[in-house]
């Protein structure tokens, strides 16, 4: 995700260099073919060109809002994620406190099931955001399991999926050795739910591109509106004898273009929101976020470091 106001224009460039250097080579090779021409040979009305620009700048914008409305979402599910991953997490810890009453209590099991529990709801966030990004970072979560379910999540398809099941047999095995109430697993299940939930709103992002429509046809469009405009700004600046001012359509054709380019590329970067690119949801520092204020709870005193913005950029 992008924090920083002011961008780089080389990291700007980046982004549209091919439709730019297009746009330059194509306005000057029309332009010295005018002035092999002559007249206004090449000239054309500007008045199309310019219903095609108003019509294109509308159907960018229902494009990039489209596009926008996906990382918006994006962004309310991992912030769900956070409320019910704390939400959980307190549901686990003072639930296992409130049987230390009774008479089958046990202080250590208590608390190996907190640890455990707590541990495994950490790793499924981090898993979360490898499986959306599909990174094969995996042994990064051999910390927060044993070795046992370490070795048996490296054989599961949908890993999140599979720590989930964990927990369900955490929270039941809790209930049977008395760790846990009766009652207990009906608020925990109704977090879990909601973590499962989250999860299957960001694999439907993940898996359903914007219409693919949407994205050849306003790149179509941009290139046509880009092809006819240098012969529409040749009217503006029409070859006199004596002196001309047609080569001004070189750098007119590149700042309107430009804009138009940069617009249809800003919806482009953002409609796909787990790539780990600048513009992504920033799931790396949620899921630290997430770890310290679990690791917080479960009393623990050496946190990991917070994930902070880097060059403007938090990941």
């Amino acid at each position: 995700m992008i924090v920083k106001r002011n961008f780089n224009p080389l990291r700007v460039w980046q982004y549209i260099k091919k439709p730019m250097w297009f746009v330059i080579s194509w306005s000057l090779a029309v332009w010295l073919l005018q002035l092999i021409l002559g007249a206004d040979t090449l000239s054309i009305n500007f008045t199309p060109i310019g219903v095609m620009g108003s019509a294109l700048a509308i159907f960018i914008a229902f494009r990039n809002n489209s596009a926008y409305g996906r990382w918006w979402e994006a962004r309310k599910i991992w912030g769900g994620i956070v409320n019910s991953s704390r939400v959980l997490a307190r549901l686990i810890i003072t639930f296992a406190d409130s049987h230390a009453h009774q008479e089958n209590y046990d202080r250590e099991r208590s608390e190996a099931f907190k640890q455990a529990m707590i541990y495994r709801c950490i790793a499924w966030v981090h898993a979360l955001r490898f499986h959306l990004r599909k990174q094969d970072n995996w042994k990064e979560l051999e910390p927060y399991l044993s070795q046992q379910e370490f070795d048996a999540l490296a054989s599961a398809q949908n890993k999140p999926t599979y720590l989930q099941l964990l927990i369900g047999r955490g929270v039941y095995e809790a209930m049977a050795n008395g760790t846990l109430g009766g009652f207990d697993s009906f608020q925990m299940e109704g977090q879990l739910l909601a973590l499962a939930n989250h999860q299957g709103a960001a694999e439907r992002i993940k898996n359903t591109p914007l219409p693919r429509q949407y994205d050849f046809f306003t790149r179509v469009f941009v290139l046509l509106f880009v092809f006819l405009l240098p012969f529409g700004l040749l009217s503006f600046f029409p070859m006199e004898e004596g002196h001309s001012l047609s080569w001004l359509i070189i750098p007119f054709s590149i700042l309107i273009a430009g804009v138009f380019i940069i617009m249809e590329r800003t919806g482009a970067a953002i409609e796909d929101p787990f790539e780990n690119r600048v513009t992504d949801t920033p799931m790396t520092a949620i899921c630290n976020t997430i770890e310290r204020d679990l690791k917080e709870m479960l009393g623990e005193q050496e946190l990991p470091e917070r994930v902070v913005p880097e060059r403007g950029y938090l990941f």
